[in-house]
């Protein structure tokens, strides 16, 4: 009976049901995951852009042990504008395509002095043309560098906005990231874009894996059309919980049963 409700969530709803539902999905992630942060360190503007183009096909734990003799190196837009390639690709190297990733940084080092005064711009549309920063590293420096809020669509978001039935089109379109950040932009208030990012990311990590979802033991379940893709068993599922907040969860999860 439970999995019959879950299957009509998102078929027989209104656009405003949507944005309801949406709404109250934030607020229940911001109870489940209060804990919810950028994880890539940094100090300033500058290292959280390079440190978020070193992200790329690499893990935060993995950028976060990489970058303290890149930044101990390097401090200013000059210093990266006038590195060697192979000193920078070097200490890199271990978070992957780190010729493409060194590139990137010493070019953004030569942009940011040719056309910003060595300074990191605060517009999307400004760092958007920077090399090696996209919409998503964009927005992840405006939110947690600028205070201005920024939609992150990386992999746990577009697999949980779908998951969670809050992007509607095309497959194409579902796996547009562009698409997924202007959707998503319409159902939460803009004001909780930056939070959202951080805790579906942490909610990703934590509870809605890509391969197997801790289903019964999600507080989001019967908010939630994709019910049933993990176990639901709530034993089952409980066991497949991470992070330091489990206990909580649980909680969550059985409080909002």
């Amino acid at each position: 009976m439970r999995a019959s409700r879950h299957a009509r969530i998102g078929k027989e709803e209104s656009a405003l049901a949507k944005k309801r539902r949406a709404r109250k999905i934030s607020r229940i992630l911001a109870e489940a995951h209060p804990d919810a942060h950028c994880e890539l360190d940094y100090s300033n503007p500058l290292e959280l852009a390079i440190a978020t183009i070193l992200s790329a096909q690499c893990t935060d734990v993995r950028v976060n042990a990489t970058t303290p003799a890149l930044f101990a190196r390097y401090k200013t837009a000059a210093d990266y504008a006038e590195a060697a390639a192979a000193d920078v690709e070097e200490i890199v190297r271990p978070t992957g395509f780190y010729r493409n990733k060194a590139n990137s940084i010493i070019r953004l080092g030569q942009q940011l002095i040719l056309k910003h005064g060595g300074e990191l711009p605060d517009t999307l549309e400004e760092l958007v043309k920077l090399p090696g920063i996209g919409r998503k590293t964009a927005n992840v420096i405006l939110g947690n560098a600028f205070a201005v809020p920024g939609l992150t669509v990386d992999t746990h978001m577009m697999r949980l906005a779908n998951r969670w039935g809050l992007v509607d089109g095309t497959d194409a379109a579902r796996k547009d990231a562009v698409r997924i950040e202007f959707q998503l932009a319409e159902l939460i208030e803009r004001r909780d874009w930056t939070m959202f990012s951080h805790r579906v990311i942490f909610h990703g990590r934590r509870v809605c894996s890509a391969r197997k979802p801790a289903c019964g033991a999600c507080p989001i379940a019967r908010l939630c059309p994709s019910y049933g893709a993990g176990p639901t068993e709530p034993d089952e599922a409980r066991k497949l919980l991470k992070g330091d907040r489990v206990a909580e969860l649980i909680a969550l999860a059985e409080a909002q049963a």
